[in-house]
């Protein structure tokens, strides 16, 4: 049987394969789409270098901060060794003064000048003999006990007799060591620690061994002195206190315990004060370590020269009450070799005695 054949045409395709065509075209249109997006998005590398490169230059400022850090240590141990070295080399300077000063005094005094001072020196000591004689006879009992760390036994030459003695206590800032160094480190140190600093301990001690030969008959001042002039007993300045009223005198030596050492040091204001004692001092103890740093006048400038120290100490001479013994403990301190001399010189004058203990004296 036969069959005729249809024509093809353009509207005989059926409605799945027009929905084919058109999905087609719509997932053609779809990755078309994302493509381009895709194109446009910012690699991530980019951000990635970024992060490494804020990350390498944090690095490098850390280091550079720590390596700040080293510098400025290494620069205050050069600044501290240059203060050293300073003091050493002022020291130096002013020790080779001294004994140009000293040969200069040894060339222009000859030998007839040197055997008229041998003599004179003499006969003072004859006199200074005859005087203690006198006085040992006069003190008698020691007024209160004093018991030293070592087994020794000082002579010391020391005037012990009299009816109205005056301590003169230096309390200032350099009391807490013998070195510049170490009074700049204890400085900054506690109360309780400068109290405790070997220096000032031996000049508390000195005045408890010094209280313990007074005689119980006479009568006894205590002061102490930085930039300020106090009394070891309260409402006691000007007034002078019973050697024998031993709570009274054990009160003070207590007291001077209490002291931390600061300040510079005044001495024509020590001077003051004990001018205007009533009766005048018969003998005067006074425990230093150097020349003054402070008048009557202020200095200009945050340092002092040893010329102007040993001005300071002859400004403060011409307070000194006429015809009082003036008997000098000195703890030398470093940096100032004139105050051996001057203060030498000074209890020579006034016929008073000195002496340089050593470091286990009392």
């Amino acid at each position: 049987m036969a069959y005729s054949r249809r024509k093809l045409s353009a509207f005989s395709l059926s409605f799945l394969d027009i929905m084919s065509c058109g999905f087609g075209a719509a997932v053609l249109l779809f990755l078309i789409i994302k493509h381009n997006v895709d194109t446009n998005v910012p690699q991530p590398t980019i951000n990635s270098d970024l992060s490494s490169e804020v990350q390498l230059l944090e690095e490098e400022v850390l280091d550079g901060e720590k390596g700040l850090v080293k510098i400025r240590n290494i620069i205050s141990d050069i600044d501290e060794e240059l203060v050293t070295a300073q003091g050493l080399a002022r020291r130096i300077m002013e020790e080779i003064s001294l004994t140009e000063g000293l040969t200069n005094e040894l060339v222009l005094d000859g030998k007839d000048g040197k055997l008229n001072r041998i003599k004179a020196d003499i006969k003072r000591l004859e006199t200074e003999k005859q005087q203690l004689v006198a006085d040992l006879n006069k003190t008698g009992e020691d007024s209160r006990k004093y018991a030293g760390d070592g087994n020794r036994a000082y002579v010391t030459g020391l005037r012990m007799g009299g009816r109205n003695l005056l301590v003169l206590l230096d309390t200032s800032g350099s009391m807490l060591d013998s070195s510049i160094v170490n009074v700049i480190r204890r400085r900054n140190m506690r109360d309780e620690r400068k109290r405790t600093a070997p220096k000032w301990k031996r000049a508390v001690d000195t005045v408890s061994w010094l209280s313990a030969k007074f005689p119980n008959n006479s009568q006894f001042q205590l002061y102490t002195f930085n930039t300020e002039v106090k009394s070891a007993l309260a409402d006691s300045k000007g007034k002078w206190l019973k050697v024998g009223n031993k709570p009274q005198l054990d009160k003070a030596i207590k007291n001077i315990k209490t002291i931390v050492p600061e300040n510079g040091t005044n001495l024509e204001k020590a001077f003051i004060a004990a001018s205007q004692l009533r009766p005048l001092p018969d003998n005067i103890y006074l425990i230093t370590d150097g020349l003054p740093t402070k008048g009557s006048k202020t200095t200009r400038g945050a340092t002092i020269s040893g010329k102007q120290r040993l001005n300071l100490f002859e400004n403060a001479l011409k307070k000194l009450p006429k015809g009082v013994p003036v008997n000098v403990i000195l703890f030398p301190m470093e940096g100032d070799p004139l105050a051996a001399k001057a203060f030498w010189q000074l209890s020579w004058i006034t016929n008073g005695s000195f002496m340089s203990p050593s470091e286990d004296w009392p």
